[in-house]
């Protein structure tokens, strides 16, 4: 616990042993930090400005020099400076060490004027209630969750106040307007050395104690950037419905986790691909490949198909599973008549034009985790699955494109579509032939 305080002061930081993104975005977010403890601390001079202009004044008009007015100046420049700074992401790390003194020195200066403002001995600020803020300035610096800017902070405003204390039991050698009387350092300008280290001992603890909690929580923030970066990666690999079910479980991802529900099951591939292959480099295939699945894909997620496999050329995608769907058989429909109108549109690749097969069929299946305990995949099962990819390749056999399961057709009986029976299909892996159609676009 001690390292992790000790460490980022001298100048250590886990965040450096970071990947580049993972830093990037916390620095980021150490931006937008820097930008609020700005608006707070002009909030804060603003506060100040109207509390003098409100207050009573007790010193003699004709004073020459009002030394209030002139520190609240000087701290509302600098502040709205650093703010600037902040907002245009040119604040340096040597800056906002320089800004943290010259902050709590402002302040410090600001309770110092105060003697010569109201025309009092200098002890006389040791007790202005303006203190307080210093707390408020060292609990500014946790809003950007590093220690070092809290414990320079912390120490600064009590070296400050050491010096402010210093200094009032030593402007008049003959009288350090020192007492041991409690009732006479309350009623009057006398200095009570204890009730002063009583200060520092509490602005030490309350840095200290920030310091502690702000260490503890920059290890949860970077472990909370480093899990959603990473679950934000992993969303490419699997269906992003299931990384929500998955991160908002109260239990640990397992195999077997799934949920049983009737799905529409789009499987497409590509015709005559191989061949097409065969006179592509592995760059130019890849390629080709990667813009297909680009085109496709976004149909597919409008429609709100999820897509659980790529198999090669092939895409296995559901409608209604992982996440709930109305008229998924319908979109599963509509979004294999938009891929077909893609690719009679599009070139990919060198030009290349390409052609697909799609087979859909509705039923009840299984979409869950499998794998082992150390290594999962989320995928679809059940006949109703294998169907859909045999629709697929009974393509060929009647010279269509699209082939619809009649389960499928029933549950899209009135929807914008011109169904087309095909027969009866002796589907391999079924006794029963199937019932079978294909579809166009009203």
């Amino acid at each position: 616990m001690f390292s992790s305080i000790i460490d980022p002061f001298s100048g250590k930081s886990v965040i450096e042993n970071l990947p580049a993104r993972i830093r990037e975005t916390i620095e980021a977010q150490q931006d937008h930090s820097e930008i609020l403890i700005g608006w707070i601390q002009l909030a804060v001079v603003c506060a100040f400005g109207v509390l003098y202009i409100l207050s009573p004044k007790t010193f003699s008009e004709d004073a020459a020099f009002a030394p209030v007015p002139w520190a609240l100046s000087v701290y509302l420049v600098f502040t709205i400076i650093r703010l600037s700074l902040a907002h245009a992401r040119h604040l340096p790390r040597w800056l906002v060490y320089m800004s943290i003194v010259v902050d709590m020195s402002l302040l410090l200066g600001l309770i110092f004027s105060f003697h010569i403002q109201y025309e009092q001995p200098a002890s006389f600020y040791l007790k202005v209630p303006t203190l307080l803020y210093v707390f408020i300035f060292i609990a500014l610096r946790s809003l950007r969750f590093e220690v070092r800017y809290v414990l320079l902070s912390g120490l600064v405003a009590a070296f400050g106040w050491l010096c402010m204390v210093w200094y009032v039991i030593s402007v008049d050698p003959n009288d350090p307007m020192i007492t041991k009387d409690y009732v006479q350092y309350i009623t009057s300008n006398s200095v009570l050395l204890g009730a002063e280290f009583d200060k520092v001992i509490s602005i030490l603890m309350v840095t200290f104690i920030l310091a502690v909690a702000i260490a503890r929580g920059r290890n949860l923030l970077i472990r909370s950037v480093t899990e959603s970066i990473a679950a934000r990666d992993l969303s490419k690999f699997v269906p992003t419905e299931v990384v929500k079910q998955v991160t908002s479980s109260d239990h640990e991802a397992r195999a077997g986790d799934g949920e049983v529900r009737e799905a529409t099951i789009l499987f497409t591939d590509l015709e005559g691909f191989t061949t097409i292959s065969e006179s592509l480099t592995p760059v130019q295939l890849i390629t080709t490949l990667n813009e297909y699945f680009a085109a496709v894909t976004e149909p597919i997620e409008r429609n709100g198909g999820m897509i659980n496999q790529f198999q090669g050329d092939a895409i296995l995608a559901t409608f209604n599973l992982p996440e709930r769907l109305e008229n998924h058989a319908a979109r599963a429909i509509q979004t294999a008549l938009e891929i077909q109108a893609i690719l009679e549109k599009v070139r990919f690749g060198n030009g290349i034009a390409l052609n697909s097969r799609a087979g859909i069929n509705t039923g009840v299946v299984v979409g869950g985790l499998v794998g082992t305990g150390e290594r999962l995949g989320y995928t679809v099962h059940g006949d109703e699955v294998n169907l859909a990819a045999r629709l697929e390749q009974l393509n060929k056999e009647y010279g269509t494109q699209i082939i619809v399961a009649a389960r499928t057709r029933e549950l899209v009986a009135d929807g914008p579509f011109v169904f087309e029976q095909m027969g009866e299909a002796k589907v391999r892996g079924r006794k029963a032939p199937v019932t079978i159609y294909t579809v166009k676009a009203t």
